[in-house]
């Protein structure tokens, strides 16, 4: 492969599964001018192969990568590994988001909450481009099958509901002034490594097939059930002890509780991620029923 194929290949991969906002971005990810990837994109954004928001279209990507490299495969798996890819890289993501928002908490930083917040916008960024590329991959093959190729959508759409539950956890800290009691905190870290658990173990299942590690996390959601009732019973002594009267006071233990609900429904979420994991690598049929109301 030559030098530039292997340049735009790499562009190309950045756009698809590391989600910059800016061609800047780009250049500074690779250690080249933001004029030298204008160049190479180019062409594919007057093709259509690049669109705008840094979206590809992953019917033209398939083209453009054949003749860049020896990508090879059948063509009805190579759309699925790529959207394997992008959910993989999706959910280090979200981990990350996650991270930066309870570390904003531990060290009451704003800048860090902040930072969360704006990584919530490349969370559901990342949703949009997953959708498109299922459908694409729906296109590709006439005769994959549709539902199974749709839960990659449903797993995305848990992975952004995370993402939501970890912005609420990153709001405590710009709309609150106190900081949190230690042995609430002491349940929170706890939980927060569970939550984080569980969704690495929902992915792993789904990427990899290893659906035995339902029972693994089963027993991590009981855990996580657990301490969250153990916390709202400090934070309930801890609200015995306070006048009501003291209205930053009592938006202190709203946000709070919010923040011990964001874990527990990340632990909620893997569960449901977990079970659709099963659905799609044990091919059970999708019930007609929609899933809220299962």
């Amino acid at each position: 492969m030559s030098k530039k194929n292997k340049t735009l290949k790499d562009i190309l991969d950045i756009i698809l599964y590391e989600n910059p906002s800016t061609q800047d971005e780009i250049a500074v990810k690779l250690g080249i001018t933001r004029r030298y990837v204008t160049q190479l994109l180019q062409p594919l954004v007057k093709e259509g192969t690049v669109k705008r928001a840094y979206m590809i279209d992953l019917k033209s990507y398939e083209k453009v990568a054949e003749s860049l490299s020896d990508y090879i495969g059948p063509t009805e798996t190579k759309g699925n590994v790529i959207v394997n890819d992008m959910i993989a890289n999706m959910v280090r993501h979200v981990h990350s988001q996650i991270e930066v928002s309870f570390e904003a908490v531990l060290e009451y930083d704003e800048e860090k909450a902040n930072k969360a917040l704006e990584m919530d916008y490349a969370t559901n960024n990342m949703v949009e481009k997953i959708r498109t590329s299922v459908e694409t991959i729906v296109n590709m093959n006439k005769h994959s099958e549709i539902s199974k190729s749709m839960l990659y959508n449903e797993i995305a759409y848990d992975l952004e509901r995370i993402g939501d539950y970890s912005a609420h956890i990153a709001k405590f800290v710009i709309n609150d002034i106190y900081e949190i009691d230690e042995n609430v905190l002491k349940k929170l870290k706890k939980m927060y490594k569970i939550a984080q658990k569980m969704i690495r173990l929902a992915i792993t299942s789904f990427i990899e097939g290893k659906t035995e590690l339902k029972d693994d996390l089963m027993k991590l959601e009981e855990s996580i059930h657990i301490l969250q009732t153990k916390a709202i019973n400090l934070i309930a002594e801890q609200m015995a002890e306070n006048s009501f009267d003291e209205k930053e006071r009592s938006n202190y233990f709203i946000y709070l509780f919010r923040v011990i609900k964001a874990f527990e429904r990340m632990g909620d979420i893997s569960v449901e991620m977990m079970d659709v994991s099963i659905e799609f690598h044990e091919n059970i049929p999708r019930s007609t029923t929609p899933r809220t109301f299962r």
